[in-house]
This record gives C-alpha cells, sequence and structure tokens, in this order.
C-alpha cells in the first residue's frame, strides 16, 4: 500500500504518473451544485504540456506493465472493490453535490461499482491463448492474447463512477495503461478511482486522469502516436467525430453512445408488475441514464390498466435537493437539460399528447422538473424521435406485435429495450425482432458486471462487462514454429 498523501476526497486536480496536481497556475472551470447554483470547487484543466506527460507516463509504464503477473492486477484490483465499498458514502455525496441525483443512488453507484473490480479481477486471470493443432508434426502453433497498449477514454456525467471504473478496469486487467478524461461537470468520481488504484498500489503511469475543453483534448490524445486504443461512453454526435477521427489513425475503438428504449408492454403482461417496475426504472437518475425507458408502446387493451398504476406511483415521487433524506428524484443535471424537456413536452402537447402528470419545472428557473408522464404520443412527436435524457415517460398505443416491433425499431438508436409479456411465443418474437443490444424481457436485468454492455446501430459499437470486456483491449497475434 502507497503512502503518500492524499488530497481530501472532494478536492479537485489532475492525475498523471502517480501525482495528485493542483492548478497551481493551470486555467480551472468552476464546478456548480445543479441543485442550488452554488460554486462548489474549481477544476484545474490540463494543459497541452499535461496531457503529453500523461501520454509519456502511459506508454513508459506499459513496457512493464504489459509483463505484470494477471495475479499482481486481480489483487489491485480487488482491493479497489473492497476500498470502493468502505468509501461509497462520501464518494457518493461528492457526486451527489456535482451531478444531483439522490445520495442513495450515488452511494449504491459506487457500491455496485465493486463489482466491476471484482469480475475484472478476475478475468484478468482468464486472458486465454489456444493451441493450433499444426499439419506437421515439427511445427507448433499457439494463438496468443495481447495488451493493446495506451488507451484513451473518455466518460460522461451522469453516472460518473460507473462509466469510467468500467474502462479503467478492463485497461488495468487486460495489461493495458490508460489516460481517461472524465466529465468536468462531475469529476470527483473518476479522481476518486484514481485515488483508490493510487492506494491500492497500482504502478504509477499505469492510470492517468486529466480534465478539459473536450474538444481539444479529445483530439490531442486520440491524435497522439502513442495512444492505441479509444473507448467513448457519450453522444452519438460525439461519438461520430470521435470514432471518425480515431479511424483516421487506425485506433480501435469502443463506442457507447446514446439510446431511446422502447418498452413493449403485450396484452397478455402482468401490468401492474409491469408499471411498478418501469416508475422505478424511468425516473432514477431523474431518466439522465442512457438505457432509460423513454418510447412506451402499451397495448390498446391495457393502456388505461397501465397509465392508472405508472401514474399512482410516479405520484409517490419526491423531487428535491438530492441530500436531503427524503428526495427520491433530483434536479437535472444542469439548466440544458431543463429547457431541453421543456421543449419536448411542449412539442409533444402541440401535437395532440395529454399530460397525465407533471410537464412542467417545479420552480421558476430551477433544474427541477417534475417527473412526467404524457399519453396520446404521436410517433412524429420530437420526444418519440430525440432521446429525452430526462423525467419524461411518453406513451402511445399499438395493436399487434409485429407493427409495434417494427415502430420500435424504425429509430436509428439500438441501445437498450424492455418489454412484458406472459407469452412464449411473444417473448421469442420480441427476443429476435427487436434491434437492440440488450434486451430485457419481464424485468430490469442490465448493467451487471457479469453481463456485456453495449448498443448496434448509431447507439455505437463493442461491448464493456461480461466475458467480452477484455476482447478491445487485446490484440490476437499467432505464433508459428519449426523445430
Amino acid at each position: 500500500m502507497s503512502s503518500t498523501p492524499q488530497p481530501d476526497p472532494s478536492s479537485l486536480c489532475l492525475y498523471i504518473d502517480g501525482e495528485f496536481l493542483n492548478a497551481q497556475g493551470r486555467e480551472t472551470v468552476e464546478l456548480r451544485d445543479p441543485g442550488t447554483g452554488q460554486v462548489i470547487g474549481a477544476l484545474p484543466l490540463a494543459t497541452r504540456d499535461d496531457l503529453d506527460r500523461a501520454l509519456r507516463a502511459a506508454d513508459r509504464a506499459f513496457r512493464s506493465w504489459r509483463h505484470s503477473s494477471p495475479m499482481d492486477r486481480s489483487r489491485i484490483l480487488r482491493t479497489v472493490g473492497t476500498l470502493s465499498r468502505e468509501r461509497a458514502p462520501e464518494i457518493g455525496a461528492c457526486i451527489t453535490r456535482e451531478m444531483g441525483k439522490p445520495l442513495a443512488e450515488a452511494i449504491a453507484e459506487v457500491t455496485n461499482c465493486a463489482d466491476h473490480s471484482d469480475w475484472h479481477a478476475e478475468e484478468a486471470r482468464r486472458i486465454y491463448g489456444r493451441v493450433i493443432p499444426a499439419r506437421l508434426p515439427n511445427v507448433r502453433q499457439m494463438v496468443l492474447h495481447e495488451p493493446i497498449g495506451v488507451c484513451a477514454a473518455f466518460t460522461p456525467w451522469n453516472f460518473p463512477f460507473n462509466q469510467a471504473i468500467r474502462k479503467i478496469s478492463a485497461a488495468v486487467a487486460a495489461g493495458c495503461t490508460i489516460v481517461i478524461k472524465g466529465s468536468e461537470e462531475a469529476p470527483s468520481a473518476v479522481l476518486a478511482i484514481a485515488r483508490l488504484f493510487h492506494e491500492a498500489g497500482l504502478p504509477h503511469g499505469v492510470l492517468n486522469v486529466v480534465f478539459g475543453k473536450p474538444a481539444e483534448v479529445s483530439r490531442h490524445l486520440i491524435e497522439s502516436a502513442l495512444t492505441r486504443k479509444v473507448s467513448f461512453t457519450g453522444s452519438v454526435p460525439v461519438g461520430k467525430q470521435l470514432a471518425a477521427l480515431a479511424g483516421m489513425h487506425m485506433k480501435r475503438v469502443t463506442m457507447e453512445l446514446g439510446g431511446h428504449a422502447p418498452v413493449i408492454v403485450a396484452g397478455d403482461a402482468d401490468v401492474e408488475r409491469a408499471a411498478d417496475l418501469l416508475a422505478a426504472w424511468k425516473f432514477r437518475n431523474a431518466g439522465q441514464v442512457c438505457v432509460s425507458p423513454t418510447r412506451f408502446f402499451l397495448h390498446e387493451s391495457i393502456q388505461d390498466r397501465f397509465l392508472a398504476r405508472f401514474v399512482e406511483r410516479t405520484r409517490t415521487i419526491r423531487v428535491g435537493h438530492g441530500l436531503e433524506s427524503n428526495s427520491t428524484m433530483g434536479p437535472l443535471a444542469h439548466s440544458r437539460r431543463t429547457q431541453a424537456i421543456e421543449e419536448l413536452v411542449g412539442d409533444a402537447v402541440a401535437q395532440g399528447a395529454s399530460v397525465e402528470h407533471g410537464g412542467a419545472r417545479l420552480h421558476a428557473g430551477s433544474n427541477y422538473f417534475a417527473p412526467t408522464v404524457l399519453s396520446g404520443v404521436p410517433d412524429g412527436a420530437n420526444v418519440m424521435n430525440s432521446e429525452p435524457f430526462g423525467p419524461v415517460a411518453a406513451c402511445t398505443t399499438f395493436r399487434e406485435i409485429d407493427e409495434v416491433v417494427q415502430r420500435s425499431n424504425a429509430l436509428p438508436y439500438g441501445l437498450a429495450a424492455y418489454a412484458f409479456t406472459t407469452s412464449t411465443r411473444t417473448a421469442l418474437a420480441l427476443q429476435n425482432g427487436i434491434e437492440a443490444g440488450m434486451v430485457s424481457l419481464n424485468h430490469i436485468g442490465i448493467g451487471m458486471a457479469e453481463t456485456p454492455f453495449g448498443g448496434v446501430k448509431d447507439s455505437g459499437f463493442g461491448s464493456e462487462g461480461g466475458a467480452e470486456t477484455l476482447q478491445s483491449y487485446l490484440t490476437t497475434k499467432f505464433v508459428t514454429q519449426m523445430d
């Protein structure tokens, strides 16, 4: 264990080559609590020299880390998992202050993500090659899997611990090194991860954390000759730009982009159970979740029952500051999201949708938006075509399964989808027909460490988690030898 003095858990800095670096003359940006608008910190931004130093440190560390024992990697990742659980309350409080989610959700994010450290600790010990039977008796043919090299990663603000630990754990487990740019709007979580790995004994340079002007940092890291792999979680437009940039330089990429998850509730579904599960899942993190259910397709025979139960559950949500003990939904993370939700609701209503609950800000000029349920939303409304990323459930009806599958697949998104039915025939038709990287039937079963997480179409490519988690961090080498 390192005895190097650590900054306060809430302090903001960079982490490069094993050093925590404060502002020291660097440009800074203000960090604000979205629930109060108050300034809660100043985040230093990396200079070009800082980025180059981080890349050089990662490159130097890779030369030895690539040959490290899988047992050592596993031990470090296990330690990080243990420390994550121990420090979840203090890390969670920082997340709540920065992006608004209720404290219980923030703590759960950290605690649940300890599973990702544990999972990758096990996968680090299972990077297997194989022997291919040769055509000649004096030839031995082998397939080896080797770490790809220095990775550049970019993570968002909505799940700042979750998204970062997935990428860092995979890189560390594979024997890669990583330079990660966390969100400037919610930076403390990725810094907390750096402190955990630092204390767990990760060699200097294997993990480096930077912040800065997104377009400048991403271009600098991706274009560097030292970077061999790029991982990004964020919006579709930005993901396409970064994928194109990486493609120009022949860099491998993993892209987990936006979604617009359809929910299909069939006429034979357990309607009340579906409504209860979906109400809790829909308004988690104020709907600011890439796999949040957004387009609700309700069979016309059960629409009224579903809406009655769903609205009943929605009315029990208590909106308030994330640190208030009775809050079950916090504010939106910033004002641009609040304005976007207002515009989506207004457009839907103008096109004939009805507001069953909510529909407006709770306080003028604030980021608190009421959990909103819309019914009768036409397929042409903006909220049915653009990812809302907020607390809005847009409901419409359908008659036939083939019809609703076609409507579900009409958008370029393909991240997550949900369906509820008691018919095995209908379930099979939905499994086969829905175009999405993840399909959850009759429960909410997405995001565990042991399951792959990723999308298709414009929602990206590649998976994080599950047995697939290390594939994009490893290269395949064929070796043939004649005696």
